[in-house]
């Protein structure tokens, strides 16, 4: 694998030297790279969320692709559902590899610009770690907590510092990863009111130090350069969060914040609606809170106020066409009502009904090859359930489209049973019926195969109660 990426990247240095010489092309740039267990035979890669081409795996699932006519920033590989940021400028020649099995942990970049790409990735994955880190800290008084984030930016900004003192880097690099530092900070403050552990978040608020958003009179909420940045983005969502709350806590007399609330959810729309311009930005944060609050929403009336905020404020016709599709597809789903018949195949490539396999209290459950961590932990929980309540049964069902050999691949590597496994036979339908968002959803239904609980979560500390309601009845 050494062998051949020095060789591709040798031919990669010949070629630009020609080019350059040459003075045919200047503004191109060379991505490429491996792909282990993939889960499709292509990528995609994006620039600004819009595919720029879809590129074919070789027999070796290898590719190599030239970008002409580069334009320099952040693009984006997606593979299957998983996707990651790179940042290309002109005359890069970038290679990376990496497992499908650990995404992002995996992803490693060689070549004229991946010393910044790792930066970048290393950065990524370090605060990933560090979200769960600040979501200790949060319990803390607010001056010791801000006290705590601001040493984790120090050493940030110290790291930062040493690397583009030690390494050539672009004005472009520089702004990017200033932004990340900055913008995980701000974050970092957004969230504490909504994980400190005190439920009166109107007294949380005021508790703060009268300096601590200080940062927010430079925020520009409109940022062109930064609309498809993740990290901007994250804050967007918590920045908003925490504003409507306040905003909330105005005219609200409830002592308990309910994050779920129809009136906390209306402000929120209502806030983004106000304050931002950008058409790109609003759209995104309009759809990303409203299909957040339907899909955990079990009240249709509700879903439907809220679908009509979301559908009055956005400019998206694409985005409304899927709210009103998953709205409708939710409400369908409404306690009390029958489960859809959707098609199954089990693992013997039988097809049957879905009714026909429940006559007892049943847990159905999803997973997908593109959601590896969610698929190992939900098959352990199962295990788990199965033993706890063996009146119960558990059927899991995997969403893709990749056959039914693949499947049964990935539950044989990982020592999974087959019984109660199975795939739908039309995966996009059903996903769209059973309004599968997020993966982790669950349904209860009971022996009359009347659905209990449209949406739930077997991780969840309520669930096991939910399962002991049912039973008892």
């Amino acid at each position: 694998m050494k062998l051949y990426f020095s060789i591709i990247l040798t031919l990669l240095a010949l070629l630009s030297c020609k080019e350059d010489k040459s003075g045919m092309e200047i503004n191109y740039a060379y991505i490429g790279g491996e792909i282990i267990n993939p889960t499709t035979n292509y990528v995609v890669l994006l620039k600004s969320e819009v595919a720029i081409d879809t590129i074919k795996l070789d027999g070796r699932n290898r590719f190599l692709y030239k970008v002409h006519d580069l334009k320099e920033g952040l693009y984006s590989f997606r593979h299957g559902d998983e996707y990651q940021m790179i940042l290309l400028e002109p005359q890069d020649s970038i290679l990376f590899r990496l497992n499908t099995l650990d995404f992002d942990e995996s992803l490693v970049f060689t070549g004229k610009g991946a010393k910044k790409n790792n930066y970048l990735i290393n950065e990524f994955l370090e605060n990933e770690i560090e979200e769960k880190y600040i979501l200790r800290l949060c319990q803390l008084t607010p001056t010791v907590y801000q006290n705590h984030i601001d040493s984790l930016k120090t050493i940030k900004v110290k790291k930062y510092k040493t690397f583009i003192s030690k390494y050539e880097t672009s004005p472009l690099f520089e702004k990017i990863a200033q932004a990340n530092i900055d913008y995980n900070y701000y974050s970092s403050k957004e969230v504490y009111p909504f994980v400190h552990y005190g439920k009166n978040k109107n007294a949380v608020l005021k508790s703060l130090p009268e300096d601590f958003y200080d940062y927010r009179k430079n925020i520009n909420y409109n940022d062109d350069f930064s609309v498809h940045y993740y990290k901007y983005n994250k804050f967007l969502e918590h920045s908003f969060s925490n504003i409507s709350l306040k905003e909330h806590s105005a005219h609200s007399d409830d002592k308990h914040f309910d994050r779920y609330s129809l009136c906390y959810n209306l402000d929120r729309l209502k806030l983004i609606d106000s304050l931002v311009t950008n058409t790109s930005v609003k759209d995104e944060l309009l759809y990303e809170f409203a299909i957040n609050y339907i899909s955990k929403n079990k009240n249709i009336e509700n879903n439907n106020i809220v679908l009509k905020s979301y559908l009055d404020k956005t400019k998206s016709e694409k985005g409304k066409e899927k709210m009103i599709s998953f709205t409708n597809s939710l409400n369908n789903l409404k306690n009390g009502s029958s489960l859809p018949n959707i098609k199954l195949i089990d693992y013997d490539n039988v097809e049957l009904d879905i009714n026909s396999i429940i006559d007892a209290t049943t847990v159905i459950s999803f997973w997908s090859h593109t959601f590896h961590k969610h698929f190992k932990d939900n098959h352990k929980k199962i295990k788990e359930l199965k033993i706890k309540y063996p009146e119960v049964v558990f059927i899991t069902i995997n969403i893709d489209n990749y056959g039914l050999e693949k499947t049964k691949k990935s539950l044989k590597r990982n020592k999974f049973v087959f019984k109660n496994e199975y795939v739908f036979k039309n995966p996009k339908k059903a996903a769209k019926t059973f309004v599968i968002h997020p993966m982790t959803k669950a349904l209860i239904i009971d022996k009359n195969k009347k659905i209990v609980n449209n949406h739930t979560n077997i991780f969840s500390i309520k669930f096991e109660k939910q399962l002991l309601d049912l039973i008892n009845r």
